[in-house]
């Protein structure tokens, strides 16, 4: 199942959420984000009711992605109760951030 693809507003809502929200933040001229689309689905997949896997098109809101200090994609943040509990920048293999996810269900 594809991860679902935030709106600002629909971002703004869900990181408020106890279960752990993580965020890939790409652009589809981004290679490297091309190549991390299937470990995020994968995510999704996995942690379907126990998390919120989500991708959020840094072209469609860059004004969010200046606000959350996302310089460089694909960077993929993990937050939860509002607060962001881990940041990754680049692509790593999928166990990485299940380890964050894991740890924080």
């Amino acid at each position: 199942m594809p991860a679902i693809h935030f709106t600002e507003d629909a971002f703004k809502k869900a990181i408020q959420s106890s279960q752990p929200v993580l965020v890939d933040f790409w652009a589809p001229w981004c290679g490297p984000c091309k190549a991390l689309g299937p470990t995020i689905d994968s995510l999704s997949d996995l942690y379907k009711g126990k998390a919120v896997v989500a991708k959020i098109n840094i072209d469609d809101v860059p004004e969010l992605a200046v606000a959350l200090e996302v310089s460089s994609i694909p960077t993929v943040k993990i937050f939860k109760n509002g607060t962001e509990i881990e940041s990754f920048t680049g692509a790593f293999p999928q166990s990485k951030y299940q380890k964050v996810l894991e740890a924080n269900l």
